[in-house]
């Protein structure tokens, strides 16, 4: 067969046959930008990998835009999207790889079957406002959704293509008296004030895509893009055609002024409300008669080989006169076809993969209500209490009249739980049922709204208040403060080890302070250290390391004295994740910033082994248990690592894209998601044993800059949520959450 050659304005000498380690098998469709290939893994996984045209890879500004595309569609990468599986923005033809999503485009489907039913409309524009809620939640705004960006999967619509799309952080901006974007599904601000596009321009378009869906055409259509942004900007929408149940719906997304339209949340709520046999069965696109089962399509994405998601409702215990819980409300997406042939194991499997897509990339817009009361919760179920008469509980943490927002984040021993929350300096909780035994206040809040969960080191608990900016050491059983100390010069360069503190501040000296009186120990700098940030892993030293070069420097250190253990320079970008009896484990980060390996050394015999990942995990957490490494990827990758055996143990795709650091307890692994889900993997077969109901509240763009790592004590585990609450589960069957 003849190499095959690109269709793009600016046609390849041939195709290239393989992008990265991909093997590239046919043209799916091609751009003005770059062409679609469908490609295989080394392990057979069917991709879409697009790859830039030659002539655009010589542009910087290009190259900047895609690097910030790719960004934007791993920040967003899970249930309602296209996974990025791998990307090399920096190749000679730049490229990146999603999984495949078989299932034509909404513009194709409109074209060969018409106009949707109301009944299909409902479940479409559910499915783009649950992904628009997602992508939102990521920072990211997309900005050119419309019908050829939707693809119509087996298991819902899945928003593509992110390549206008901006994140919240992105140092790329709109050129002054540059438009971008498709006309027709634009949103008046857009044209008015292209800098200043937010998440409601999103809602604008989904508003026109489902006219477009119901009608064939959008709402404001004209031959000339010019008369189409008059329109768009000053008449009103042309709703002819669509049904009535949603017209009002549709109306009010397509609103002149941003505030003016209802957020993702508010759509689908009123979803809700159109029609009492509102159906959630997943849509499944008419066929394409006598096409190939992959037919070719410009778009790429993800169909999961797993049964439809499931969510359920349930409640748990309060404590006397804890306010009520929070119960989300779950929808069941699943054919007919497959209920009848699945197992009730294969249905918890299936429930238990239901996590939420995310952003990550350090900040997550989430929809959070911590100061609006929570409806009550009806009598807690006898059947949820476990053998060892343990019951799950969660609470409201405050403190007096104290304003408390944003997630606990908490610490604890097997006989008490200490968490901290903007607004709540402190609080005892009493593990076994939520029981708070006492807490302080702190109203200097950071403009971030982060904490430190507090940490109990010289027999004090020390918690970090007033905005970041002063460490007081309390006593744990009363709250009462026995020392304190200003730190509004180094609030994010703390670390506690071995009974010290150590604090770096911006001249580069460390200040070891005793933990239990706060006296300062020794004053200095560290060699072969600019600005040391410190970890601590339990054995008795604290570690330092900085980039050097294209290498990695690593220097340990005695917190009592100060001295230089050793000090060692290791090749490539190392980040340390574990350290015990000498031994030292780290992961191994490319040019892309993915993870592609990790590192496990050995510093009384200098000995270095370098365990490769069969495929990059991106920005991922690490947590080490023994001699396995388990990583945690903002795409929901989890992997384990033998470092003993050189190998990889299993890998899981759980679409959590934007997660908490893992912890291991046991043979389990818990983190938490940012809608507030508690998840639970089997560290031995890396099976995914169960999930809690999501906890989110109803307040709208507040931002948190990192979720809360799940407190695996006692057979039970204890995390907070976004919607503020503090909450306890049995981790003996975690199926049961």
């Amino acid at each position: 067969m003849p190499p095959q050659r690109s269709a793009g304005t600016n046609p390849e000498a041939e195709r290239p046959r393989y992008a990265g380690q991909y093997l590239l098998e046919a043209e799916l469709g091609s751009g003005g930008m770059g062409v679609v290939h469908l490609a295989r893994s080394a392990s057979g996984l069917r991709l879409a990998v697009k790859v830039v045209h030659a002539e655009f890879a010589q542009d910087p500004e290009f190259r900047g835009r895609f690097r910030q595309e790719v960004a934007a569609a791993r920040r967003v990468s899970g249930a309602f999207t296209a996974p990025v599986v791998d990307a090399d923005p920096e190749a000679g033809n730049p490229w990146m790889a999603t999984l495949f999503i078989p299932g034509p485009t909404l513009s194709e489907h409109v074209k060969r079957n018409g106009a949707m039913p109301p009944a299909r409309l409902r479940q479409l524009m559910a499915g783009l406002a649950e992904a628009l809620r997602d992508i939102h939640r990521a920072g990211v705004v997309h900005r050119d959704l419309k019908p050829s960006n939707v693809l119509l999967a087996e298991d819902g619509p899945k928003v593509i293509d992110f390549g206008i799309s901006r994140p919240s952080d992105s140092e790329l901006r709109t050129e002054t008296g540059k438009l971008i974007g498709t006309p027709p599904f634009m949103a008046p601000e857009q044209f008015r004030r292209p800098r200043e596009v937010g998440p409601a321009a999103d809602v604008f378009a989904l508003g026109s895509v489902i006219v477009h869906a119901a009608t064939g055409s959008g709402p404001f259509d004209s031959d000339s893009p010019y008369l189409v942004a008059y329109q768009v900007v000053h008449d009103e929408p042309d709703l002819t055609g669509v049904p009535e149940e949603l017209s009002g719906l549709v109306a009010r997304c397509l609103a002149k002024e941003p505030e003016d339209r209802p957020t993702p949340d508010e759509v689908m709520t009123a979803l809700r409300s159109v029609s009492a046999s509102y159906d959630t069965q997943a849509f499944i696109p008419e066929q394409r008669g006598s096409e190939p089962e992959f037919a070719p399509s410009a778009r790429s994405g993800h169909r999961p080989d797993r049964d439809r998601n499931r969510e359920v409702t349930h409640s748990s215990r309060r404590p006397k006169g804890a306010p009520g819980s929070v119960s989300a409300e779950g929808t069941e997406e699943e054919s007919p076809a497959r209920r009848k042939s699945r197992a009730r194991r294969l249905r918890l499997a299936a429930l238990a993969v239901a996590v939420l897509a995310v952003g990550a990339g350090g900040l997550v817009l989430l929809d959070t209500a911590a100061d609006s009361p929570s409806p009550a919760a009806g009598p807690s179920d006898p059947s949820q209490s476990s053998n060892n008469g343990f019951r799950p509980w969660d609470i409201s943490l405050s403190a007096g009249g104290v304003k408390a927002t944003g997630v606990p984040q908490c610490s604890s021993t097997p006989q008490t739980l200490y968490c901290a929350r903007s607004g709540v300096l402190a609080a005892a909780i009493d593990p076994a049922d939520g029981e708070v035994l006492w807490s302080r206040g702190d109203s200097g809040q950071r403009k971030d709204g982060t904490v430190r969960a507090p940490v109990l080191s010289g027999g004090l608990l020390h918690v970090i208040g007033r905005g970041g900016g002063r460490l007081s050491a309390l006593d744990p059983v009363t709250g009462k403060t026995r020392w304190s100390r200003d730190i509004a010069r180094s609030p994010d360069r703390i670390t506690h080890v071995g009974g010290v503190v150590l604090l770096t501040g911006e001249d580069s000296q460390v200040t070891a302070l005793d933990a239990a009186t706060g006296e300062e120990r020794w004053r200095r700098t560290i060699p072969g250290q600019s600005v040391p940030t410190f970890r601590s892993y339990g054995d008795g030293l604290a570690y330092a390391v900085s980039g050097a070069g294209d290498g990695t420097q690593v220097t340990a250190v005695d917190p009592k004295t100060g001295a230089t253990r050793w000090q060692r320079r290791l090749d490539g970008a190392l980040t340390l994740v574990g350290a015990r009896d000498g031994t030292l484990w780290f992961t191994s980060t490319a040019l892309d910033s993915s993870t592609d390996a990790v590192v496990r050394y050995d510093a009384e015999r200098r000995t270095v082994r370098r365990i490769e990942l069969p495929l990059p995990l991106d920005g991922s957490q690490a947590v080490v248990s023994k001699d396995t490494v388990y990583l945690l990827a903002t795409g929901g990758a989890v992997a384990a690592v033998d470092t003993q055996t050189s190998r990889q143990l299993w890998r899981l795709e759980t679409s959590v894209s934007f997660a908490s650091a893992p912890v291991v307890a046991g043979q389990r692994l818990y983190f938490t998601a940012a809608d507030g889900r508690l998840l639970a993997v089997d560290t031995a077969e890396g099976t995914l044993l169960g999930q809690t109901n999501p906890r989110l509240g109803g307040t709208r763009g507040v931002l948190i800059s990192g979720l809360p790592t799940p407190v695996p004590t006692g057979g039970n585990v204890y995390s907070g949520a976004p919607d503020g609450s503090l909450f306890a589960v049995d981790g003996h069957d975690p199926a049961d959450w």
